[in-house]
């Protein structure tokens, strides 16, 4: 570091470094002002943009508390122009495809929760896989339920892995093949799951050697 003896000095080398730096100081200082005000006015924007998503869920989700399916559908149509990139589109289409049941329309559920199904969100995405194999069994789609779980990746729904094992253990059963049934739902429990339904599904579909030892 330079040391300089007189206030002449300290002011003379002051001007020759402002002379070579101070451009630069002063853009270096406008766009730092710059990028602070743009990200006040991104955040304010993303807090206005996520309150008026969140208010516009509230109005789909009282018209589905209060049976308004044409409403849902509206609404959810809504959300997709305005918020396309949310959350809160997703779970609103998550509702749409619900409602598109109840009325009967299964096609057009699947192709909503087809959609749903490839969102970046994984919890979402494997929400909307694990309704889109409910209505896949209800349709009596069951090789297509079956190969839609064996086709997920491990890694992107973890903590969905029992559910999924459950799910297997009902299409097994729809499809008469009783004993992959049983060490599908046998594997659910290891991974987690358990609730007094599936202990009944495994019981009803103990051997019938077993029966025959508990006599």
């Amino acid at each position: 570091m330079e040391i300089y003896e007189t206030e002449e000095e300290q002011l003379a080398a002051l001007k020759a470094w402002w002379k070579e730096n101070g451009q630069a100081t002063l853009i270096g200082l406008g766009l730092g002002i710059a990028v602070i005000l743009g990200w006040n006015y991104w955040q304010t924007y993303q807090h206005m943009q996520t309150e008026q998503a969140a208010n516009l869920y509230g109005q789909l989700v009282k018209a589905t508390t209060d049976g308004q399916k044409e409403s849902v559908i509206k609404l959810t149509e809504q959300m997709e122009s305005r918020f396309g990139g949310s959350d809160y589109t997703l779970f609103s289409e998550l509702t749409e495809a619900k409602t598109k049941t109840e009325q009967g329309d299964l096609a057009g559920a699947k192709l909503i929760l087809e959609k749903v199904a490839l969102a970046a969100n994984k919890e979402v995405a494997n929400i909307a896989k694990i309704r889109l194999v409910h209505l896949l069994m209800a349709n009596k789609e069951y090789e297509a339920a079956l190969k839609l779980i064996n086709d997920i990746d491990p890694a992107k729904s973890a903590s969905f892995s029992a559910q999924y094992d459950e799910l297997v253990g009902d299409i097994y059963v729809a499809l008469d093949r009783p004993d992959q049934a049983r060490t599908a739902y046998q594997s659910a429990v290891h991974n987690g799951q358990q609730s007094p339904l599936l202990q009944m599904k495994i019981d009803d579909l103990t051997a019938p050697e077993k029966l025959e030892n508990k006599k």
